[in-house]
């Protein structure tokens, strides 16, 4: 089939490509390269650059492509930054989603899958599961829920499948290391290597829940084809290991070989869930989802890659829209 990926340059759609790819679909994406590496792209992706709010622009090339089904992987998934960059961060959610699907169905698309994000579930009960209410505690949150809704309403109305997909804190290789914004392990990894401190924000006592890439990507393969998940929400990733952030930092420095490089406490970032894990039984029942990668072996996984591809300082890429006394100090003074 044909299948059209947005965020083809980043961590999540590159390796999606790559798995389409290697079942024999014909593959084409679009990425602006805010979030990701050019370098990603498997060679034999039909790709353009661009930014998926020009709605002109992906009609354009979904005309060309003619995709039957889309995956929108492309977001600024940034949740903390979104206290501080509303409008950057919901111009690139909300209204890129609601590009996408726009050109989407008006391309005629079978199937789109949709990729939002834990945060849509902000500070429930965890594990979350998908009937729990959604009560999300930052912009990034709240308008990857409205996306969610967006979604739905137009596939509903003009006759489209769709599923969407709830991947949380993805980790592996190819995801970017060098942004200050997001990525905690990746950021743990890039500055260990350069002999930095580690930075926790808050005390640590933060719990997660890591997702190794390759077991999300099986799940998202069955949710373009799978007749079972139509207009369904499932969580995708493990829910049996979750670990504090300060255990986190205490694996990132064994494993870098760095224990003697000390944690560096800042406060604590405003809006940040302290417990965020789901449940995986939904995932199980539908996707026959399983988790095969233990959270050590994938930050080996993200250790090698960072020191194979060279550790690199930390480009502060994005603007800070609200700079106040809670603006994090890492941000304003640009401390990685």
């Amino acid at each position: 089939m044909r299948v059209f990926i947005t965020g083809i340059a980043g961590f999540l759609g590159s390796h999606l490509a790559d798995a389409m790819l290697r079942d024999g679909h014909v593959v084409g994406g679009v990425d602006s390269l805010i979030g990701g590496y050019e370098d990603n792209v498997p060679e034999k992706v039909i790709w353009w650059r661009a930014d998926c709010n020009e709605l002109s622009c992906l009609n354009e090339y979904f005309e060309y492509f003619k995709p039957e089904i889309v995956f929108h992987c492309a977001a600024t998934a940034y949740e903390g930054l979104s206290v501080f960059s509303p409008h950057l961060i919901t111009q690139n959610i909300v209204g890129a989603s609601t590009s996408v699907f726009s050109a989407a169905i008006t391309a005629g698309v079978k199937r789109i899958v949709h990729c939002s994000s834990m945060a849509r579930y902000g500070t429930g009960h965890p594990p979350f599961c998908e009937y729990h209410r959604p009560e999300p505690q930052d912009p990034y949150g709240i308008g990857k829920l409205c996306s969610e809704q967006m979604l739905r309403n137009l596939c509903e109305t003009h006759g489209v499948e769709f599923s969407i997909a709830v991947p949380h804190n993805i980790v592996g290789p190819r995801q970017k290391y060098d942004d200050p914004y997001r990525n905690v392990a990746s950021i743990m990894i890039n500055r260990a290597l350069q002999g930095k401190p580690i930075i926790v924000y808050g005390d640590g006592s933060q719990r997660r829940c890591f997702s190794y890439i390759d077991d999300c990507i099986s799940c998202l393969m069955k949710m373009a084809f799978s007749p079972l998940v139509v207009g369904q929400t499932i969580n995708i990733g493990p829910d049996e290991q979750t670990i504090s952030i300060n255990d986190l930092a205490a694996m990132v420095q064994f494993l870098t070989d760095t224990e003697n490089i000390p944690i560096e406490y800042m406060p604590g970032r405003p809006q940040e869930v302290r417990l965020a894990y789901c449940s995986s039984n939904k995932a199980r029942g539908l996707l026959d989802y399983e988790t095969k990668t233990h959270l050590s072996d994938a930050l080996c996984h993200m250790v090698d890659y960072i020191r194979t591809r060279g550790p690199r300082p930390f480009d502060y890429h994005l603007p800070l829209e609200i700079v106040s006394e809670l603006t994090p100090r890492t941000w304003k003074e640009r401390l990685f």
